[in-house]
């Protein structure tokens, strides 16, 4: 009789422990099955290079060619100075507060621009006379030219719609543009921050 129950025991132990592993495999392969029908999302690794918003030139696009006037240099085009790296970089204004404090920076690293055989232009919508007054109160030795009727802005897309305090006005977004010495687009920065932009310039010019 004892022997009989033991043996019932074992039986059903067994049995349990059967269908337990079964229950355990079906699980598993349950879940699995669900994630390997599960669609793997792609990942993209982002690009080392800019994105130029819509209108503006992007990298390895040959830089829209121009010949505007300067307070200093007379008129002065993009092919005048092919064979060096340029720095083109837009603004909105002469004399007001981000401006002075990124055409300063620049004039403060116009050492280290040079040693990499770059050279800086300004572009403003304001005439050659402001441009002469903002460039003798500081002291800068890099070109400014006047783009009054904005028509290289355009070109360059940077002439865009702003909103000031929910005034909305037509004016000049803060970019910059690198240009190779074969006076292709070699980086773009979209939107400016002062803070930092001329190291971030240095840096790229040291990847060309």
């Amino acid at each position: 009789m004892a022997t009989t129950t033991k043996t019932k025991k074992k039986s059903v132990k067994k049995a349990v422990k059967k269908a337990v592993k079964k229950a355990v495999k079906k699980a598993v392969k349950k879940v699995v099955k669900k994630v390997v029908k599960k669609p793997v999302k792609k990942t993209t690794k982002k690009s080392p290079k800019s994105t130029a918003t819509s209108g503006m030139p992007v990298v390895g696009q040959l830089a829209p060619e121009f010949a505007l006037r300067s307070d200093t240099a007379g008129v002065v085009s993009l092919s005048k100075y092919r064979g060096k790296n340029i720095v083109l970089y837009f603004y909105p204004k002469d004399n007001t507060p981000g401006c002075t404090r990124q055409a300063c920076s620049f004039h403060e690293n116009e050492r280290q621009l040079s040693q990499k055989d770059a050279i800086v232009i300004g572009v403003s919508p304001d005439d050659v006379a402001s441009h002469g007054k903002f460039r003798l109160k500081y002291g800068f030795d890099f070109v400014l030219i006047s783009d009054e009727g904005h028509k290289l802005a355009n070109e360059y897309g940077v002439w865009v719609e702003k909103n000031n305090y929910g005034k909305k006005y037509m004016g000049v977004q803060r970019a910059t543009f690198l240009i190779d010495r074969h006076g292709c687009v070699a980086y773009v920065w979209p939107k400016v921050s002062v803070d930092g932009h001329t190291e971030e310039v240095l840096a790229q010019l040291d990847r060309l």
